[in-house]
């Protein structure tokens, strides 16, 4: 399988290149000043030289609360390329995978959010990711986009560095316990995004490991995972957070993965286990 990753020193994109390596695939992978995706002309050229059979976005601007500030810039990034994307995809032949995210809901249901639930995303980052969802699907009807969450891998920053990095220090450890979502692990999602690829599974996924929970549960679990005191975190509201985050977090951002029970694909695995092998491979030096 011919494939372009696009976002190549991301967390997540470092991921799948391990997967499609693994499997055999030829693999064109150019990072961010190689293929800028916001520029139509390159991206153009660079499809149509390469003539994937399949194209993994993994591209995105996903600094949230800089989103808030520059929506222009998100807009661009993580709307508009992706349409561009989509549309030169659908002329070379070539399925087009795009990851999305759990923030294109507002998260008020009391209940976790269905691939048919309707979105309204509250922040700049999360309408910049819907209309990449949107523009993808306008382009390329057939193209799979994986909404997933909360994710964290070996290969860059997430929230499970942050806090062990914090745990090695004397800092106090609040995290808020009203926000809930799923967290996911880019070395259990990114065989998915390869099976998904291969299969071509058309329309929204929902993609996350099982298991729901607050930052502060979180928190708690992966202290504990590394052998630390997880009654050294402590809970604190969103609203009592100093200084409070320029863009608005969906309180409630747990995915059902309905989708790939339908078409039958196995759910990816309790988010315990993959965070103890997280922690387990994680040298501090990487912390």
């Amino acid at each position: 399988m011919r494939v372009l990753v696009t976002g190549a020193n991301g967390q997540l994109a470092s991921d799948v290149l391990l997967t499609l390596a693994d499997a055999g695939d030829d693999v064109t992978a150019p990072d961010r000043a190689n293929l800028d995706i916001t520029d139509r002309d390159a991206v153009r050229a660079a499809v149509r030289s390469l003539r994937p059979s399949v194209i993994i976005n993994c591209a995105a601007w996903t600094a949230v609360d800089a989103c808030e500030g520059d929506p222009d810039r998100a807009l661009a990034a993580n709307g508009t390329a992706v349409g561009v994307l989509a549309e030169v995809a659908d002329s070379v032949g070539a399925h087009l995978v795009h990851v999305s995210t759990d923030y294109v809901f507002s998260g008020a249901l009391d209940r976790p959010y269905t691939e048919q639930d309707v979105p309204d995303p509250l922040s700049a980052y999360g309408r910049s990711k819907l209309a990449g969802e949107r523009a993808a699907l306008a382009n390329l009807p057939s193209a799979t986009i994986v909404r997933t969450s909360w994710l964290c891998g070996e290969h860059g920053p997430n929230m499970v560095k942050t806090i062990l990095r914090l745990a090695e220090g004397d800092t106090p450890l609040r995290f808020v316990d009203d926000q809930r979502g799923c967290p996911t692990f880019t070395a259990d999602l990114a065989p998915l995004l390869r099976l998904l690829a291969v299969t071509r599974v058309p329309g929204i996924v929902h993609a996350t490991n099982q298991g729901a929970v607050s930052w502060f549960e979180f928190a708690r679990s992966v202290l504990a995972a590394d052998g630390h005191d997880p009654d050294r975190v402590t809970p604190v509201s969103t609203s009592d957070l100093q200084p409070p985050r320029p863009a608005p977090r969906p309180a409630n951002s747990v995915l059902a993965n309905i989708a790939l029970q339908t078409v039958g694909i196995p759910l990816l695995r309790p988010f315990g286990e993959p965070l103890h092998e997280l922690v387990a491979r994680l040298p501090r030096s990487q912390r």
